[in-house]
């Protein structure tokens, strides 16, 4: 049996044989709404081909199988005057990983955290205005005794943005290979 934790609207979800997949109908749904994010569900519908009523209910589905987690705002730290991107690796004391994520959840620079296999336990992505800042923002996070170490690597440019489009489209198509 797999067994995978995979992590969803900030909050780890634990998920056995992990299989259902979106098929063609709802990949295009998913790239319309990605595409024009403000548009009313009739006007998705029409695009789409179906009846107002099915978009609704595959709408619904895809929220409550957290395959779409949200609709808000995609935000760029970058432009809200956090320019620095650095990932963080993190080595955490033995038992103590609850009492870490919650000090750095009290960080508001650390804007993602995730488990990790290896010699490191969580890598965190920090944002923060200038290297100084990132120089504070790690020594708040090693001041807890659940953080033992810290190994920093500061982004240089970004190659390839956050993206779901590629994946989506390969998702649907594999299912309509099914």
């Amino acid at each position: 049996m797999v067994e995978s934790i995979i992590v969803c609207d900030h909050s780890p979800v634990r998920l056995r044989n992990v299989h259902d997949g979106i098929d063609e109908l709802d990949g295009r749904m998913i790239a319309a709404l990605a595409e024009h994010p403000r548009v009313g569900l009739m006007a998705i519908s029409r695009q789409l081909g179906v009846a107002r009523g099915t978009a609704q209910a595959r709408l619904d589905k895809l929220v409550s199988r957290g395959v779409i987690t949200g609709f808000g705002p995609d935000l760029d730290p970058a432009h809200m005057g956090y320019p620095v991107l650095a990932f963080v690796f993190l080595e955490i004391s033995q038992g103590r990983l609850d009492e870490a994520v919650a000090w750095l959840e009290q960080v508001p620079e650390v804007i993602e955290a995730y488990g990790t296999s290896g010699d490191r336990d969580l890598l965190c992505r920090i944002v923060t205005h200038d290297p100084g800042h990132l120089q504070d923002v790690v020594n708040r996070i090693l001041a807890t005794p659940a953080v033992r170490r810290s190994t920093s690597y500061v982004a240089l440019s970004r190659q390839i943005g956050f993206r779901t489009g590629p994946l989506v489209q390969a998702a649907a198509a594999e299912a309509g290979q099914r």
